[in-house]
């Protein structure tokens, strides 16, 4: 793969940090994830349960990573990811600002220690600003960046997006840093202090009617609107709509090639009006026309015609999409005796989805190892495990995490 070349050391929880390290492994780079004793926040996350009692947040970034369960407040502990960063060329966390640099593991600290490091740090409201000490999360970052407010149709009626979009597009952009970073290292030797957080993250998303908004500063009074219209800022009809049998969405299109499309009298009497300053009066007499008919009588219409538009799937109809098939989406997984569907990597490289080449599941999974590759004997290793320094899975297959901070808080 691309990145085979690429080591990482991952200081990440939840889904920014992992999300951004599984991009990078799928890519090829071989990830090394650092867990505490009792496992990182997402292993305890409980929504909707999957098998083997994996929580989906963990499992929606897992793969690709190696575990390493250790304490890092322990000087020994601390040794040990030295030695990794010592090999590694990229350092990634995602902890609140200042969090890393008290376990003497902040970018100056690693930077005099390793200077052509890449340091990669993923924080929520970023490096500076009034908003350092709070928590972040997608929710909290999809209210603060007003994506909320421009999703509900009326203002001060907000609405959130169905999706930790803001998590896994932070990632993603951490990722594409990381990358170019990597291209500056290998061909001048430099490191690079990579920074990005979910805030200028939420904002990134939204660069089209931000752009159009602080142009113009229109009052906010400008997102009221047909609620069939998905934005406050397209023309009309851009918007999701009801055929008698089912949901269209309908994108950008002239009002007398929609009226042309549905040999509509109701549409040709409004197809010169202004569009998007008539917005509401064209949804709603577009709406009108759309009930009246079936989904397959308003599609066949529209593909004579090029009109752009789709259907509204709900996610049993993605289950059974031919396209999804087609571009393998979705990877049928063995988890803990059950089978989960992973989402793929998005891009194929030569045609190619990258391969789950490894699946870190248990905390510790890989601790012994990778100590046996930083050269620990066996004996020591066994030591470390037995002094709670680290832990290793193959120790105590069954324990739980629970159990796991009883012997911590016991030291």
């Amino acid at each position: 793969m691309l990145l085979n070349s690429m080591k990482v050391v991952s200081f990440c929880h939840v889904l920014q940090g992992p999300a951004c390290t599984q991009y990078l492994g799928d890519m090829g780079a071989d990830v090394i994830k650092i867990e505490p004793i009792e496992g990182e926040r997402s292993r305890r996350w409980r929504g909707a349960e999957l098998p083997g009692n994996v929580s989906g947040l963990y499992l929606c970034a897992f793969r690709n990573k190696r575990l390493l369960s250790v304490d890092l407040k322990s000087p020994e502990g601390r040794e040990i990811v030295l030695a990794l960063i010592d090999k590694a060329d990229v350092v990634v966390e995602n902890f609140r600002s200042g969090v890393m640099a008290r376990l003497g593991l902040g970018y100056e600290d690693i930077k005099k220690r390793k200077p052509d490091i890449i340091y990669a740090s993923g924080t929520g409201w970023g490096s500076k600003g009034p908003m350092l000490a709070r928590e972040s999360q997608d929710l909290i970052i999809q209210a603060r960046t007003g994506l909320m407010s421009a999703t509900g149709n009326q203002h001060k009626e907000a609405k959130s997006v169905g999706s930790a979009i803001i998590d896994q597009h932070a990632g993603a952009l951490l990722a594409m840093g990381i990358v170019a970073a990597y291209v500056r290292k290998l061909t001048t030797g430099e490191g690079t202090h990579v920074e990005g957080s979910l805030f200028a993250a939420g904002f990134d998303m939204q660069t089209e009617p931000l752009t159009v908004f602080m142009s113009v500063r229109p009052s906010t009074q400008i997102l009221n609107r047909d609620p069939h219209l998905s934005t406050w800022y397209h023309h009309a009809p851009y918007g999701v709509y009801h055929c008698s049998d089912a949901e269209m969405a309908v994108s950008t299109n002239p009002l007398e090639k929609l009226a042309e499309a549905l040999d509509s009298d109701e549409l040709r009497a409004i197809q010169d009006v202004h569009a998007y300053e008539e917005r509401d009066k064209v949804a709603r007499v577009f709406a009108s026309v759309l009930a009246k008919r079936t989904y397959a009588d308003v599609a066949a219409a529209f593909d004579r015609h090029g009109i752009w538009y789709g259907p509204v799937h709900d996610f049993d109809d993605v289950a059974d999409d031919p396209q999804v098939e087609a571009m393998d989406i979705f990877r049928s997984t063995e988890i803990n005796g059950g089978v989960v569907q992973l989402v793929n990597h998005p891009n194929r490289y030569d045609g190619q989805v990258p391969e789950l080449r490894v699946k870190g599941l248990k905390i510790g999974e890989h601790t012994r190892s990778i100590l046996t590759e930083l050269g620990y004997s066996a004996e020591k290793v066994d030591d470390l495990v037995a002094r709670n320094v680290v832990f290793s899975a193959a120790e105590t297959p069954n324990a739980s995490s629970e159990t796991r901070k009883k012997k911590v808080s016991a030291k």
